[in-house]
């Protein structure tokens, strides 16, 4: 046996020498002490990893046991025995628990902690059938001890007590629970206890770490028990035989939302990098056969559909990101003014681009409609705002209104006809689109001999627009 502790605790635990031989002196005493207590005894040690591993086991003689085969090398999972769990965590023993086994059937633990140092290195448990009779006469004598004052604390305040979606316990100076509400005994049945909480001693069902010096004073802690997220708040009293009240909020619903939105910011980072990542798979694909076209006009059209892609592939690669579904649009606009721009510099052109404004964060359907719509604008001027010039200015400004923002485009180029070529631009037609149908704005264009004005508003946040017919 002791080949076998020593291996198991090598492999699955961070004990060092001395510990395993402790370890190791109480296995030796397992067997007297399951034919003395006629129930299954086991040593087991905290993993490095959590929860626990069987290092050693007795089994009665005299009585049947609860295990058919040996579970010894196997783990004790913190959702099936929580009192192993809660005595490792802090320390101090644990009575009647039930206890799911390897074996899928259901006893009842009490667990001890074994010390070395003042460390915890392992716990010794007693195991018996869930159907047996663990309740001692001392337990009996303590509830009638409580039972006639409990009643009248009961009756006289019946209806506060019961009335409170928290857990209340009363704790005499002897350090036994003299009250309970009904809120607190059901929460301690879902914890695993098979044994009323009334009359039972604080110490070996308190579920934070317990000190009898530290309990003098108010403490507010959050522990896990089993599958719950428990807030617990003991505060001090000086009333009658009363010591101390301690109040258990179930904080499960509020912590499991919580770990809801992080797996849900996980899930839309991911979501968002795929389609990244797909389009720009795309714009790589539409490069090469750039690459390969002989046509001049052949060219400029994939040119002009790559960096349409790459607009929209901003957005989600900033989304990615913030694992949320929503973007400063101030930077989503400084990316799309890069990859606009590059495409058409040329030697004898110095152009100054400037984006200024505000701050505005916005959902991914208004960022990516707004990117796609200044991409066109900025190709625009890049092609036909700086015709035989060799300075040019543009400023990209982001006016954040209260439920309207305004973007604005502004060239210092030649200008053009308007009316003209609203009617035969693509680039125009997709930034009326993008404004008009996405957006819910109004695209506004003036344009002169001193430079080019672009401005659309559109609305701070997405609306469900309802269509009324009579």
């Amino acid at each position: 046996m002791d080949e076998t502790i020593h291996q198991l605790c090598e492999e699955y635990t961070d004990l060092d020498l001395n510990e395993i031989q402790v370890i190791e002196m109480m296995a030796a005493t397992l067997q007297p002490l399951a034919n003395l207590e006629a129930a299954d005894i086991f040593v087991d040690c905290p993993c490095r990893e959590g929860d626990a591993i069987v290092v050693a086991e007795a089994k009665p003689e005299e009585v049947p046991s609860s295990y058919k085969n040996s579970v010894v090398g196997m783990l004790a999972k913190s959702e099936n025995e929580p009192a192993v769990a809660r005595t490792i965590k802090l320390g101090i023993a644990t009575k009647y628990m039930k206890c799911r086994t390897q074996e899928d059937n259901y006893t009842i633990q009490s667990v001890e902690p074994i010390r070395y140092n003042s460390r915890v290195i392992g716990v010794l448990i007693r195991e018996r059938r869930i159907n047996e009779d663990t309740e001692t006469e001392e337990y009996h004598n303590r509830y009638e001890a409580v039972e006639t004052p409990l009643n009248h604390m009961i009756n006289e305040n019946e209806w506060l007590t019961e009335s409170i979606d928290e857990g209340l316990l009363l704790v005499d100076k002897r350090g036994y629970v003299s009250f309970r509400n009904l809120y607190a005994k059901e929460l301690f049945f879902k914890l695993g206890y098979v044994k009323d909480i009334l009359g039972q001693k604080y110490k070996n069902i308190c579920l934070s770490p317990y000190d009898s010096e530290i309990e003098l004073n108010e403490m507010l802690s959050e522990v896990r028990a089993s599958n719950y997220y428990l807030r617990i708040r003991r505060i001090r009293m000086e009333k009658g035989d009363i010591r101390m009240a301690v109040i258990i909020r179930d904080i499960t619903w509020n912590r499991e939302q919580e770990k809801s939105l992080v797996l849900k910011s996980v899930a839309i980072k991911e979501l968002h990098h795929r389609i990244k990542n797909n389009l720009q798979t795309i714009a790589s694909l539409l490069r090469l056969q750039e690459r390969r076209a002989e046509s001049v006009e052949t060219k400029k059209v994939l040119q002009e559909s790559i960096n349409r892609i790459l607009s929209i592939s901003v957005t989600h690669q900033l989304l990615a990101k913030s694992g949320m579904d929503e973007v400063n649009l101030k930077d989503v606009l400084a990316t799309v003014k890069n990859n606009a721009l590059q495409p058409f510099s040329r030697e004898n052109l110095t152009i100054s681009v400037e984006l200024k404004g505000d701050d505005l964060t916005v959902d991914s359907d208004i960022a990516t409609s707004a990117a796609l719509a200044v991409n066109e604008l900025l190709q625009n001027c890049m092609k036909y705002a700086f015709k035989r010039r060799k300075t040019g200015k543009i400023q990209i400004i982001l006016e954040r209104g209260k439920i309207y923002s305004t973007i604005k485009v502004i060239d210092d180029g030649v200008g053009f006809d308007t009316e003209k070529k609203r009617t035969g631009s693509l680039g125009l037609n997709i930034v009326e689109s993008m404004v008009r149908d996405k957006l819910h704005g109004n695209l506004k264009i003036r344009s002169g001999s001193k430079g080019t004005r672009v401005s659309f508003d559109f609305m701070n946040e997405t609306a469900d627009l309802i269509s009324i017919s009579d």
